[in-house]
């Protein structure tokens, strides 16, 4: 990916606060869960209830794609992204510390929760490390998407 379609990548990202995550459930069907995110470059973090069905469904399969936008008005201007990537729950402290910092940094409502030590006794954090994005950008015309590999 070069150095343009990865701004272009970032600023989507860093514009935006929600996506949707698809995993596979262990019946086989895909799950789409609406979650907030924070990233780190192009690493996305996700926090979600350590009992929660996407967690056991990335514990069971860790492929997932992800998808990032707005609900626009005019369809001539949808912007976001489409990716695949590789799943897994964040084990390390120092890691973990850092994802509840940039979710307090972004969502600072998320303090309410209390402080970030004890966030992490009910929260998992989960990493998604994207393998291939797909950039849509609709005012370069209908339908225009950038395939990027990460």
């Amino acid at each position: 990916m070069d150095d343009d379609a990865r701004q272009q990548v970032l600023e989507v990202m860093n514009t935006h606060n929600i996506c949707t995550l698809a995993t596979v459930r262990e019946d086989g069907y895909p799950q789409a869960t609406t979650v907030a995110y924070v990233n780190d470059g192009l690493t996305i973090y996700l926090c979600c209830d350590v009992h929660a069905q996407k967690l056991r469904n990335i514990r069971l399969n860790n492929k997932v794609s992800l998808a990032i936008d707005h609900d626009y008005v005019d369809w001539r201007e949808i912007r976001g992204l489409s990716l695949g990537g590789i799943a897994q729950e964040v084990q390390d402290p120092d890691e973990i510390q850092q994802a509840l910092d940039l979710m307090q940094t972004k969502f600072p409502e998320i303090s309410s929760m209390g402080p970030a030590e004890t966030m992490a006794s009910v929260v998992a954090v989960i990493k998604v490390t994207p393998q291939i994005i797909s950039l849509l950008d609709y005012r370069q015309g209908f339908g225009y998407t950038e395939y990027l590999k990460v």
